[in-house]
């Protein structure tokens, strides 16, 4: 698939490039985001940034694997970063970061609605899902506001630079968001 450009209020969201490879190694220098982002090297160095922005995000957006956006602000500032992932059909996997600058300003929740919507309407996902490793409440509290309900626990499910730990897992439907769904959905009795 091209790449694609989607707007919010207050954001610019579109795919990230050879000139954004110094805004994504600063924005990773950030030791919390090294620490919470199991696919973040630490130490983060050039090579890590011009990697993703000229190899990962081309290669996931053609191959249709995953969707990355940079999340900007109006005057091209990076406030953070989002990927939606297919894990099987219907069903992908949301997974973000803010710069620390920018944080607490609900851009990345801004964000997650946004590509949810497209998801749900361009990508015929059903189940778009979050996860993050326990303890990482700045990311569970992004995911909630965006109206995912949390599900449960899984033991062992992230590998966080060589150490299995727990996670997280949520999940948003279209209809969270008055949306339909691509294929019909039967709830659980007295789900």
């Amino acid at each position: 698939m091209e790449p694609v450009t989607l707007t919010t209020e207050r954001l610019l969201l579109r795919t990230v490039g050879p000139e954004d490879t110094d805004a994504v190694l600063a924005a990773a220098q950030d030791a919390d985001l090294q620490r919470w982002i199991s696919q973040f090297p630490s130490p983060y160095l050039r090579e890590h940034a011009e990697s993703f922005t000229q190899q990962t995000v081309p290669d996931g957006w053609a191959n249709d694997s995953m969707y990355t956006f940079g999340v900007f602000l109006p005057h091209g500032e990076l406030t953070g970063m989002l990927s939606v992932g297919m894990r099987a059909l219907g069903v992908a996997e949301v997974g973000f970061w803010a710069a620390k600058e920018h944080r607490g300003r609900g851009y990345v929740t801004e964000a997650t609605l946004a590509v949810a919507r497209w998801a749900f309407t361009t990508l015929s996902v059903d189940r778009l899902e979050w996860r993050a490793e326990v303890g990482n409440h700045r990311s569970r509290a992004v995911a909630e506001r965006a109206g995912f309900v949390l599900e449960e626990v899984l033991r062992s499910a992230i590998n966080n630079k060589g150490v299995r730990r727990d996670c997280w897992v949520g999940s948003l439907l279209p209809s969270d968001l008055g949306l339909p769904s691509a294929a019909p959905y039967l709830p659980a009795p007295g789900a």
